[in-house]
């Protein structure tokens, strides 16, 4: 199996494996949810410092900016994108939310070549926009008042910085130091955020069910999906990689269509269809483009 190859299915099931908390999230519905992510993220923080310790890598030491890009992700990518999801769900359905949120790919499109300091392309910009459009189709536009809007605006912009701000820590820190300090890292801020918001006096011991919920979210949608995430962004860039945030709600109609939780929409087959065709256009890099990137990498090269 070829690294590109590789790279793409790791994006795919990273994806489609974080559209599974959905069937989830009911089974936790009663628990105080910042409470409950932190559970979370420190099962998930166990399991990749586990990792980190078995790799045997050479020790890193990090630098001051490497500490203020963990910290920056942290709070924006899993504890910001958790505080605007809940206080958007008050203000906007689920519809809605999922179309802004859908956005991501087009915003990363645009946003993660301009950071690398070269010009986005124009194919996976159009492919960009079909994933939004099939993802928006699959969700339906739903409704809600302006603050739930800019809420779920928030929401997706916490979900690019996951993104965008571990684009310069993967060439020194790797995926999985990079995954596991993350995780680390919001711990302590959603015990803060929940602390603050109030759910500390709703705080109790989670049921056997909770716990083998808050078990899967820990292990499967963030521990494995997060390195998987992670090493596929490395190699394919932001832009390409954003077109498999797409999948997260094909995986999500695939949890529910196999458990039998909700019948599938037709909406939804039409939606997932969309996303499908976007991810392979995007991916698809024609003959003439993939040359002159290899001429200016060489052109680029210091002598």
């Amino acid at each position: 199996m070829t690294r590109p190859v590789l790279s793409i299915l790791c994006a795919a099931t990273a994806m489609l494996l974080v559209g599974t908390s959905a069937a989830v999230a009911a089974l936790i519905a009663d628990f105080p949810i910042l409470f409950g992510q932190a559970l979370r993220f420190a099962i998930a923080a166990v399991i990749l410092l586990v990792v980190v310790a078995v790799q045997r890598a050479p020790r890193i030491r990090l630098s001051l900016r490497d500490v203020v890009l963990l910290i920056a992700l942290a709070a924006t990518g899993l504890v910001g994108f958790n505080l605007f999801l809940i206080e958007a769900t008050r203000h906007a359905s689920p519809a809605l939310i999922g179309s802004v949120v859908g956005a991501v790919p087009i915003v990363l499109a645009l946003a993660g070549p301009v950071l690398q300091r070269r010009r986005p392309s124009r194919r996976v910009v159009v492919a960009a926009v079909v994933v939004a459009v099939g993802t928006a189709v699959a969700a339906g536009w739903g409704s809600g008042d302006l603050l739930g809007l800019v809420l779920a605006l928030g929401a997706m912009l916490c979900e690019v910085l996951f993104s965008l701000l571990a684009v310069p820590l993967l060439p020194r820190l790797g995926a999985t130091r990079v995954s596991a300090y993350a995780a680390v890292t919001a711990v302590p801020m959603l015990l803060v955020a929940g602390w603050l918001t109030g759910e500390v006096t709703a705080l109790r011991a989670p049921t056997g069910v909770e716990a083998a919920a808050f078990a899967y979210l820990g292990v499967v949608v963030t521990a494995v999906a997060f390195l998987l995430w992670y090493s596929a962004l490395r190699r394919l860039g932001p832009d390409r990689a954003g077109l498999f945030a797409g999948l997260v709600p094909v995986g999500a109609l695939v949890t529910t269509a196999v458990l039998a939780i909700a019948p599938v929409r037709g909406a939804e087959v039409l939606g997932a269809a969309l996303i499908a065709a976007g991810i392979v256009y995007g991916m698809r890099v024609p003959r003439d483009s993939a040359q002159e990137v290899v001429l200016e990498r060489k052109v680029a090269a210091p002598e």
